[in-house]
């Protein structure tokens, strides 16, 4: 995953801030990362990522087009795992539409 595609798409939290924050601040342990923008801390969808990118700053995350990692979270968020706080990246249209019938 590219560095400049967004991990947590609640609070807009970059790989790239996130692979910097756990340089600089060497967090003991994941859920610290939520130290960095609030990842984690909304529907939860990124904190399997969050882990990987703690267990090694220069992870190579699950190879997925920014597309399918925003495809596979609406498909999270729809099975009731997570609700989005407000101000978060809406899903993508085509699981919205699917959302109202």
């Amino acid at each position: 995953m590219e560095l400049d595609a967004k991990i947590c798409y609640c609070f807009h939290v970059t790989r790239r801030k996130l692979v910097n924050f756990v340089r600089q601040s060497k967090p003991k342990v994941a859920s610290q990362l939520s130290e960095c923008g609030g990842a984690g801390t909304g529907c939860g969808w990124c904190i399997p990522f969050l882990k990987q990118i703690h267990a090694q700053a220069e992870a190579d995350l699950e190879i997925l087009t920014p597309e399918e990692y925003g495809r596979r979270r609406a498909e999270y968020i729809q099975a009731g795992k997570g609700k989005p706080p407000p101000g978060a990246t809406p899903l993508p249209e085509e699981h919205n539409a699917g959302a109202s019938e």
